[in-house]
C-alpha cells in the first residue's frame, strides 16, 4: 500500500472536493451579510475557500464577476496568470517570499478578468495550498470557464500560454 502524500492528507483532512477548473477546494466562509452590487445583484459580502493544486494539476482559464484575493498557505510556489483589459499577461507568483524572493503571500485578480494558475514545481509530492477570498461573494452561477480557442483568438500574443491551460475534457 502506497503512503499518502502531504497533498492527499490535506485533501482528506480539509474535506476538499474536485473543482471544475482543476485542483481541489472547499468553501470555508460565507458572510451572512449581503451587499447590493452596482448592477443590482444581491450577494454575500464575502466568501472564502481552501484551494489546492498538486502534481500536474492546474487551474484552467476562467473568470468570475467579483475581485478574488489569493493567499499562499503552504507548499511550493504557484503562478497566477491574469489577462488584462489592454491585452497584457500579468503573472503573480504566490509563495513564501522568505524562501522564494520573487514570491508574495497575496495577489488580487480583478473582477471579470480571465485567469489561470499553475504550480511552479512538479512531481508527485509537490503541492500548493492557497486560500481565495472573493468580494462580493462567489456564486457558481457567475463562474465561467473559457473556451481556450476563443480566448487565444482574443489574446493572440498569449495563445501558447492560453492553450497550455485549457480546460481538460471531462
Amino acid at each position: 500500500m502506497q503512503a499518502d502524500t502531504t497533498a492527499d492528507r490535506l485533501i482528506h483532512e480539509l474535506g476538499l472536493q474536485p473543482h471544475p477548473e482543476g485542483g481541489h477546494f472547499r468553501e470555508t466562509y460565507r458572510s451572512t451579510e449581503s451587499v447590493r452590487c452596482s448592477d443590482g445583484r444581491i450577494r454575500s459580502a464575502s466568501t472564502a475557500i481552501y484551494y489546492l493544486l498538486r502534481g500536474g494539476d492546474y487551474s484552467a482559464w476562467h473568470r468570475i464577476r467579483s475581485d478574488e484575493l489569493w493567499h499562499f498557505h503552504a507548499g511550493t510556489p504557484l503562478d497566477v496568470h491574469v489577462l488584462t483589459d489592454d491585452g497584457k499577461l500579468v503573472t503573480h507568483r504566490l509563495g513564501n517570499p522568505l524562501e522564494y524572493p520573487d514570491a508574495v503571500f497575496q495577489a488580487m485578480v480583478p473582477a471579470n478578468h480571465w485567469f489561470a494558475a499553475e504550480r511552479v514545481s512538479s512531481g508527485p509530492e509537490a503541492f500548493s495550498l492557497l486560500g481565495c477570498t472573493v468580494a462580493p461573494g462567489f456564486e457558481f452561477s457567475e463562474f465561467e470557464l473559457a473556451q481556450a480557442s476563443d480566448l487565444a483568438s482574443a489574446f493572440p500574443a498569449h495563445a501558447a500560454k492560453i492553450l497550455g491551460f485549457a480546460r481538460r475534457p471531462a
